[in-house]
């Protein structure tokens, strides 16, 4: 360094030596050859001396310098560089920065080192806290799963269902089960709201839906009442569609409770919507209304439940996937129920440019039962 860049250094710390004492990061100023030329009192007192004159690395314990020197790449490359360090068992986070004599060449680089040492502590905290949450919400999702139907040992009818939770834990549910030996129960439901609070909701409706009885409008006023009872926040409520059907005489008993997209019974010279008022499951009302209307199945029919997550999912112009998508598919379709399912899903997702249905912006849940 010749004696004219020497002094123009000293003159620059003569006019900034006022303004960078009195910072709380470390401050010091290096030349080409890695010797301390200033540090700030932060840094003086943080080393409990001053390292003026010393080499660069000295200065911190070490006997040589840097393995990841940022302050020659500084020199060599006239751009700044940044890196962490940890000195005297503290972590700081250091950003290098070229300081250019009239000519424009680099003379000395000046290096601002922050103590991050508390900051990387609460990180390394609330990784180990995220990571705790990560796995009881995956413990929590296969309990939830594990709520979900499992194979009817039952040749009359037969049954596949969807189900896709757009995070950890899902607002939507159904379950299938039999009642007794002739009259099988079918509902699905959709919570307001999406992750831990919603998923308690399907466990509440699981554990309560009375699955004796073979009224789904009595299931669904009990259920009602019992919610009402738990005294949960005004702004939860339940939709749920319940059927049963009569195995034998294949009739269906059918209520709603809210559920906004009517189920289907389908066939090849058939086409039902089954429609029925009904108030969410809720404390709204004190005394809902639940009807019971029927209809009837033939060999080959099929019940199709489903929640508006398939069909509200939208395309980059902002144009939801609908019911007339979905029901071309699940009308023109007679591969096996699974089979189906699939179709609807994988356009659905086509058509609103998803490829990992992980990625999906609602709940997605279907149903489609067929009777042998």
């Amino acid at each position: 360094m010749s004696g004219n860049d020497s002094q123009s250094i000293k003159l620059d710390y003569k006019f900034i030596e006022s303004i960078i004492n009195g910072m709380f990061d470390w401050v010091r100023v290096l030349d080409r050859d890695d010797n301390v030329l200033f540090v700030n009192k932060a840094m003086a007192e943080g080393l409990g001396q001053n390292p003026t004159g010393q080499k660069c690395y000295s200065a911190i314990g070490r006997t040589s310098p840097c393995e990841n020197c940022i302050s020659r790449k500084t020199v060599f490359e006239g751009t700044p560089h940044e890196k962490e360090e940890i000195i005297n068992g503290q972590i700081f986070s250091v950003m290098s920065s070229p300081i250019r004599n009239e000519n424009d060449n680099v003379i000395a680089v000046v290096e601002v080192l922050r103590n991050i040492t508390q900051t990387r502590y609460l990180q390394n905290q609330l990784m180990k806290k995220n990571s705790a949450l990560l796995d009881d919400l995956n413990m929590a999702k296969k309990l939830q799963c594990s709520l979900l139907p499992k194979k009817l040992q039952e040749d009359k009818i037969k049954f596949s269902f969807i189900y896709k939770p757009c995070e950890a834990l899902g607002g939507d549910f159904l379950d299938i089960y039999m009642i007794d030996s002739s009259h099988l129960g079918v509902y699905i439901a959709d919570v307001s709201g999406h992750g831990v609070p919603a998923s308690m909701l399907t466990v509440f409706l699981r554990s309560s839906i009375n699955k004796k009885t073979l009224s789904p409008a009595k299931a669904l006023k009990e259920l009602y009442r019992e919610f009402n009872s738990s005294s949960f926040d005004p702004d939860f409520y339940i939709t749920v569609f319940y059927a049963v059907i009569n195995l034998e005489t294949q009739e269906v008993l059918f209520s709603n409770a809210g559920h906004n997209v009517s189920p289907i019974i389908f066939g090849k010279d058939r086409f039902e919507l089954l429609r029925v008022p009904g108030i969410p499951i809720s404390n709204w009302l004190e005394e809902p209304v639940y009807e019971d209307r029927s209809s009837r199945l033939s060999k080959g029919d099929r019940l199709f439940l489903y929640t508006d997550g398939i069909i509200e999912m939208k395309n980059q112009l902002n144009i939801q996937y609908g019911e007339e998508r979905l029901l071309e598919i699940l009308l023109s379709d007679y591969s096996e129920p699974s089979g189906t399912l699939s179709h609807i899903l994988d356009s659905a997702c086509r058509f609103a440019g998803i490829n990992d249905t992980t990625s999906i912006p609602d709940d997605i849940t279907m149903v489609l039962l067929e009777m042998n």
